[in-house]
C-alpha cells in the first residue's frame, strides 16, 4: 500500500508543487489549514505530515503541539515547511518533536528525497521497536516461567502450604491497586510495574529450600530450636537471589524478589526478623507481604491449628496495626477485606 502524506499549507501554489513532486511515489492529500488536517485525521492516519508554519487561524507550531499531546497522533512524523530562516523557530520545532525543516520554495527532487529519507528512517525505527518488543516479551515469558517453576518447587516441598503462592500473589494485586487508588505510599508504588512486582513476590519463600523436610513438614508445633532454624529461610532466600543476580544482572524483578524474601517477616515495631527493622525502614515489599502472608496463614488449616474464619483473621491483623503491621497499609487492607475473602482457596 502506498504511504500517505498530508501536505498542510494555506498557499495553493505550495500544495500544487508538493503534490506534483510526491504523487508518483505516495498518496498525497493536500489540506489548506490545520483545522482541515485535524478533521481528516479522524478518518485517515498518514505516514508523514508536511506542515506549514505560518498559517492563519492556527499556525504550524500550535498544530504540532496538539498533535504531540494526542496519543493517537503523537507518533506521526512531522516536517515543517517554512520560508523563514529563524534559528529560534528551528530550536522550538525540534524541542516540540518535529523531525526536519524544509525551506520554501522547495525543489521537487529535494522534497522527494527528504520525504523518502524520513519515511525510511521511520520504518526502520518501527521495525526495530517491534523486534525489541518481541524480544522483551520473550524474555519476560522466560523469566516468569523460571519464577513459576522455582516457586512451585518450593511450595511442593512444604506440604502444609498448598496454593499459598498463588493466593498471596492475588492478595498483593488487590492490595497494591487499592493503595494506588487510595494514594497510600504513592511515591513508592507509582512507577512500579505491577506485573513484574507481583511475579517476583512468588519467590518470597524461596529460602525454604534450605530447610530440612523434618522441620518444614513437621506435623506439630516447632520447638524453639526448630523455629530458630526455620527463621533462617529469610536470609537464605536473599542469598539465593543474590546468586541469581550475580549471574544475570540486578534486574528490577530480582531486586524486588530479594526484598520480598528477606523482609517479609519484619515487624512495624522492630521485633521481627532477620534484621529487626522498624517502620518505613522496612522495604515496601516486606511490609506488603507481611499482610498477605499472615492473612493466608491465619485462614489456612495447619497440622497444629484449625483455620481461622475470614472475620477472625481480619480482626487479628487489625489488632496488630501499628505493632506488627504498617498502620497505613492496614487501613487499605481493611477497606478491601471483602475482596480477600473472595479469593478461591482450592
Amino acid at each position: 500500500m502506498d504511504k500517505i502524506i498530508f501536505v498542510v499549507d494555506d498557499k495553493d501554489t505550495n500544495l500544487f508543487e508538493a503534490k506534483r513532486a510526491l504523487t508518483d511515489s505516495y498518496r498525497v492529500m493536500t489540506l489548506p489549514s490545520a483545522a482541515k488536517m485535524f478533521s481528516l485525521l479522524e478518518k485517515v492516519s498518514p505516514d508523514l505530515i508536511l506542515l506549514d508554519i505560518k498559517m492563519p487561524e492556527m499556525d504550524g507550531i500550535e498544530a504540532l503541539k496538539i498533535l504531540k499531546e494526542n496519543p493517537e497522533y503523537s507518533k506521526i512524523p512531522v516536517i515543517f515547511l517554512t520560508g523563514m530562516n529563524d534559528v529560534e523557530t528551528e530550536v522550538m520545532g525540534f524541542q516540540l518533536g518535529v523531525v526536519d525543516f524544509i525551506t520554501k520554495p522547495f525543489s521537487a527532487p529535494v522534497l522527494l528525497n527528504r520525504v523518502k529519507t524520513h519515511l525510511d528512517v521511520d520504518m526502520l525505527i518501527r521495525e526495530k521497536t517491534h523486534e525489541l518488543q518481541i524480544r522483551t516479551e520473550q524474555l519476560e515469558n522466560l523469566q516468569n516461567s523460571i519464577i513459576y517453576v522455582v516457586a512451585d518447587v518450593v511450595e511442593n516441598r512444604d506440604h502444609t502450604t498448598g496454593g499459598h503462592i498463588e493466593r498471596t500473589s492475588t492478595y498483593i494485586d488487590i492490595l497494591l491497586n487499592a493503595m494506588l487508588e487510595q494514594s497510600v505510599y504513592l511515591d513508592e508504588i507509582f512507577d512500579i510495574d505491577f506485573d513484574s512486582f507481583i511475579a517476583s513476590a512468588r519467590l518470597h519463600d524461596v529460602g525454604k529450600v534450605s530447610i530440612s523436610d523434618n522441620i518444614l513438614n513437621k506435623p506439630g508445633k516447632l520447638t524453639d530450636e526448630e523455629f530458630t532454624i526455620m527463621k533462617t529461610h529469610a536470609l537464605e532466600g536473599e542469598k539465593i537471589i543474590d546468586q541469581i543476580i550475580s549471574h544475570s544482572g540486578n534486574e528490577a524483578f530480582l531486586h524486588n524478589a530479594k526484598l520480598f524474601a528477606g523482609y517479609h517477616h519484619e515487624r512495624w515495631d522492630g521485633k521481627g526478623y532477620p534484621y529487626g527493622l522498624a517502620g518505613t525502614d522496612i522495604p515496601l515489599q516486606g511490609r506488603v507481604m507481611a499482610f498477605v502472608d499472615v492473612y493466608d496463614a491465619l485462614v489456612s488449616e495447619r497440622p497444629y491449628k484449625k483455620a481461622f474464619s475470614h472475620d477472625e483473621a481480619v480482626k487479628i491483623i487489625m489488632e496488630g496495626a501499628g505493632t506488627q503491621f504498617d498502620p497505613l497499609i492496614a487501613e487499605v487492607f481493611y477497606n478491601v477485606r471483602d475482596y480477600f475473602a473472595k479469593v478461591p482457596r482450592d
